[in-house]
């Protein structure tokens, strides 16, 4: 049952088309996913250019407004097949895509998103950066946060740094810092009553107006991060004047040093998708050439002399990936290794989950690698392969944490399924020991 006030606002919102409307309620969702473009086959070819048909695992037809953005059909059930856990995709609802085709990335950005959680944004940003540049990926929630940096891993992103802290502590570190900035800010939810019944439970007309107070804060806060020329689009779930153009006028009446280049509203009723409401902006001057720093300046990265047992399995593993090895940096927690973008900035002070691409841990006199560093990598940037093929039980077997039968040099395999990376594993004696991580392993 949708709320009654809700409903009479929306009557009055949309008059004669109002019925319309409130019809798709009672209407299936639709469904869609984003093929991986950073996602790299044993043939060189991305999982966006290599599966846009969706043969053996759904049913795809395009999404207009997102590039490898496909629907799938309801009979398919991509979130079960072992391509999902290579990174294949991510599962995203379509109308979610169109904010971060708005933000016109570009590679070599810098590029935050604000409040990032559970990734699917973030995701599509990072693709867009095609490994150039850096994203940095917040969300202020410990729980959310930890979905987040779980699913940059399962992408295989390699530039992307996933904080725990609220915009206001970030506007101390990162003032006018950035290209671009996404601010999907956390909202009402009134576009997603149909796929989830607690947001519509928990709706109401003061919880709208909290909102819309919280969003301004939000926006304020990326304002002072975003540099002179910057692109900045922000986006709800929502269909509420309050918290949509609502909060655009009012933040444009704050900041008169930014300019509306657009808005948007996607309406389940018009479109193949749920409520949507997206709008660009531009803080006014010209991108120059002059980068600022972080407050803290550079993270002091460790150099590759001291990290012999890591060197020692590169040389022994890896074939030729240049991400690996053209002036990598690379920073030292405990015993985690983790390789980070280039102009890292000190984050001392801010709660980090992932400070960039976790490569494993050096152990005494041994380095064991990571699942991340895994599903990053590409088959042909490696030295030894096994290939599954996602029609054969092994890889069900292998996502389950079996050990399989296999035959050459003993050592680090990346064991892939049809040609994307998936997990590790290590030959010794005629079998296969099993590294997929035991809490992502499938029953």
């Amino acid at each position: 049952m949708l709320p009654e006030a809700f409903v009479e606002r929306m009557r009055d919102m949309l008059q004669e088309e109002s019925e319309d409307f409130l019809k798709t309620f009672e209407q299936s969702r639709y469904q869609a996913l984003r093929l991986n473009a950073l996602k790299k086959n044993d043939k060189g070819d991305s999982a966006a250019s290599a599966l846009v048909s969706g043969e053996g695992f759904a049913h795809l037809s395009p999404v207009s407004w997102a590039e490898n953005g496909y629907y799938y059909e309801g009979g398919d059930q991509p979130g079960k097949h072992p391509y999902h856990e290579a990174g294949v995709y991510y599962i995203q609802e379509p109308s979610a895509m169109l904010p971060a085709e708005l933000l016109e990335v570009r590679p070599g950005d810098r590029v935050l998103d604000l409040c990032a959680a559970p990734g699917g944004k973030s995701t599509q940003i990072a693709a867009k950066l095609k490994g150039q540049g850096m994203l940095i990926s917040n969300e202020i929630h410990p729980a959310r946060a930890k979905i987040l940096s779980e699913n940059i891993e399962r992408m295989g992103i390699r530039n992307a740094i996933v904080t725990n802290e609220s915009p206001a502590k970030l506007t101390g570190v990162f003032c006018e810092y950035f290209d671009k900035i996404m601010v999907d800010a956390p909202c009402s939810g009134e576009g997603m009553f149909r796929k989830n019944e607690a947001a519509c439970e928990e709706w109401s007309p003061e919880n709208v107006s909290l909102c819309a107070a919280r969003q301004d804060e939000i926006l304020d806060c990326a304002a002072k991060m975003l540099r002179p020329g910057g692109r900045m689009v922000y986006s709800t779930c929502t269909f509420a004047v309050e918290e949509d153009e609502g909060s655009i006028e009012r933040f444009l009446q704050r900041h008169t040093d930014f300019e509306l280049l657009g808005q948007h509203r996607i309406w389940p009723h018009k479109t193949k998708g749920e409520g949507h409401f997206a709008a660009a902006l531009r803080r006014k001057g010209e991108l120059s050439e002059y980068r600022p720093a972080a407050a803290n300046g550079l993270a002091r990265t460790i150099p590759e002399k001291e990290l012999g047992e890591y060197l020692t399995f590169r040389k022994e593993t890896i074939k030729q990936a240049a991400f690996l090895t053209d002036k990598p940096g690379y920073l030292r927690f405990g015993d985690n290794l983790y390789l980070v973008p280039g102009d890292m900035p000190e984050l001392k002070g801010l709660k980090v989950l992932r400070p960039g691409l976790h490569l494993g841990e050096l152990k005494k006199n041994r380095f064991e690698p990571s699942h991340a560093l895994a599903l990053a990598l590409a088959p042909q940037e490696v030295l030894r392969v096994v290939n599954l093929s996602s029609t054969e039980p092994t890889v069900m077997s292998y996502l389950n944490g079996q050990t399989f039968a296999a035959e050459g040099e003993k050592g680090w395999y990346l064991i892939c399924v049809d040609g994307f990376s998936l997990g590790w594993g290590k030959l010794a004696g005629g079998m296969m020991k099993n590294h997929y991580p035991k809490g992502l392993r499938v029953n």
